[in-house]
């Protein structure tokens, strides 16, 4: 009996100190797009979106061979339509991602290269609620060699980047 006692006690301080921390979390904090995610909030983010993507979606491997035609397509489609928040090197540093929350990720590091193909196919296609991240559906393939090209980024050539730039004129 006095275990049952000692364990419910230790329940409602555990409650009762985790109501009294999230309280002050939030009224310390405003939910203005213009504050940086602490690290906990993106770990927790990071995980509502992992739990939130089908299984079946991680399994999933891209078709579609990197061949220097496959990426400069989609090189082309990245700039024409992905730069206007990614920017032409994928970094997110944009005029319109200042005022996003969360901001567009840069596609080079790693909490974006270590998700799976299907994973990145998916946000492609389906986007990411809460976020600036549209769905953008679209054909199979195109988004397969949108996959392609994101995982090229980190070896971005300076001439590639002056071909984007000449499609979309961002710097």
């Amino acid at each position: 009996m006095r275990t049952g006692r000692v364990l419910g006690l230790a329940t409602v301080v555990t409650l009762v100190a985790a109501a009294f921390w999230g309280y002050r979390l939030l009224s310390t904090r405003s939910f203005s797009a213009w504050e940086k995610p602490t690290s906990l909030e993106a770990m927790l983010a990071r995980h509502a979106r992992r739990l939130a993507t089908s299984r079946g979606v991680r399994d999933l491997q891209n078709p579609l061979p990197p061949t220097p035609l496959s990426i400069a397509e989609a090189r082309d489609h990245f700039a024409d339509h992905c730069a206007v928040c990614h920017a032409n090197d994928s970094s997110g540093k944009m005029p319109i991602n200042e005022g996003l929350y969360p901001p567009a990720p840069d596609l080079r590091e790693s909490s974006t290269q270590v998700l799976c193909d299907g994973e990145l196919f998916y946000i492609i296609m389906n986007g990411i609620r809460f976020t600036g991240m549209p769905g953008w559906d679209g054909e199979d393939e195109e988004n397969w060699k949108l996959v392609l090209f994101i995982r090229h980024l980190p070896q971005l050539t300076p001439k590639e980047l002056e071909l984007m730039k000449e499609i979309n004129h961002y710097e």
